[in-house]
């Protein structure tokens, strides 16, 4: 027998050569088996994290709602933050892509985010676009005009039906039956794009809809006492807030950032203040304080702010409940007697 140079027995080399040979395809064969596995491992990841429905919502309080519904499956995006109305929103590049990119955009209706609308229009094309004003079932509130509203007032009525040639008040967010409809409409849109997560999304509006049944019965008993006595705010936004709880707005400056009213219109709401014993004037964030001041000048009515888009809050699925609480504690502490 001989020995070749690599020490093996000549007669069995070539079965040898064979055994390694097989070994070595064997080993190549599971590194490739396990580098096929982490690939395929990483192109399910990457689907996963891609069939997350991308969904875009308008403002804070929209947003809040919207959060709550995708929770466990999904955050939105939200376009308009801080103090920036929503009349007068400049779209920022990523906000042009979150709107061409969503599968889905929750807003209140092109009234109300006038800034918005005609991006939405062409860039949320391929989107299901749900404007929240037109669903079934809202409370639906006129504007009313005047510096005191007379023939508008339909504070402590409830549900008010509007009558054709109204216009309407697009603050609907601010009653929280309005938001309990809303959250069904939000889960039903999204069940509808993302049939995966629709139970999700159900047992999450269920949860959401007994939140804001408590917050219905915190707030009305928050207020109860300052019923009945006459306030005035510079931009008529509360009405829903004010109809579901029984509150009384005397009138309102209904002046906008860039249109401030005349010295007519002052004089008028500072004989208001006198002549009905107005208590309380109030405010909001993005609107100077000194217009409130002059209003409020000699007489014996309190400032107060209140924010109906939760400027200052932070952003989830929570805003909406402190948004409504923060209001309440406002209206409350500005009417109650001294």
């Amino acid at each position: 027998m001989t020995i070749t140079t690599d020490g093996f027995a000549g007669s069995d080399s070539t079965g040898i050569d064979a055994r390694c040979r097989m070994r070595a395809a064997g080993r190549c064969a599971r590194r490739t088996i396990r580098a096929v596995a982490c690939l395929a491992a990483a192109c399910l990841a990457t689907v996963a994290a891609d069939a997350e429905v991308r969904v875009v919502a308008s403002i804070k309080p929209v947003h809040s709602l919207v959060a709550a519904v995708m929770a466990g499956a999904g955050s939105p995006e939200l376009i308009i933050t801080g103090t920036t109305s929503p009349h007068a929103f400049s779209l920022r590049p990523s906000d042009a892509r979150n709107i061409q990119n969503a599968q889905v955009i929750f807003m209140v209706g092109d009234a109300l985010e006038t800034s918005l609308a005609g991006s939405i229009e062409t860039l949320g094309r391929d989107a299901r676009v749900v404007r929240l004003f037109e669903i079934d079932g809202l409370v639906r509130l006129p504007l009313r005009e005047g510096v005191t509203f007379e023939g508008h007032d339909h504070e402590g009525e409830g549900d008010h039906e509007v009558r054709e040639g109204e216009s309407l008040d697009m603050h609907i967010w601010l009653d929280p039956v309005n938001a309990r409809t809303m959250v069904r409409a939000i889960a039903d849109a999204l069940s509808a794009e993302d049939a995966v997560n629709a139970a999700t999304y159900a047992a999450n509006a269920d949860v959401e809809t007994g939140r804001l049944d408590a917050l219905l019965d915190r707030i009305d008993a928050d207020v109860r006492g300052v019923r009945g006595r006459p306030f005035i705010v510079l931009h008529d936004a509360f009405h829903y807030f004010e109809n579901r709880f029984g509150l009384i707005a005397a009138g309102a400056v209904r002046v906008s950032p860039d249109r401030p009213p005349g010295v007519r219109r002052i004089t008028a709401l500072r004989e208001l203040v006198s002549d009905l014993e107005v208590v309380c004037v109030l405010a909001e964030p993005q609107f100077e304080s000194r217009l409130a001041n002059v209003i409020t000048e000699g007489t014996s009515a309190r400032l107060g702010t209140v924010d109906p888009l939760g400027a200052a809050l932070d952003s989830g699925a929570d805003l909406y409940f402190t948004l409504l609480n923060d209001m309440a504690t406002s209206f409350r502490d500005c009417l109650a007697e001294r």
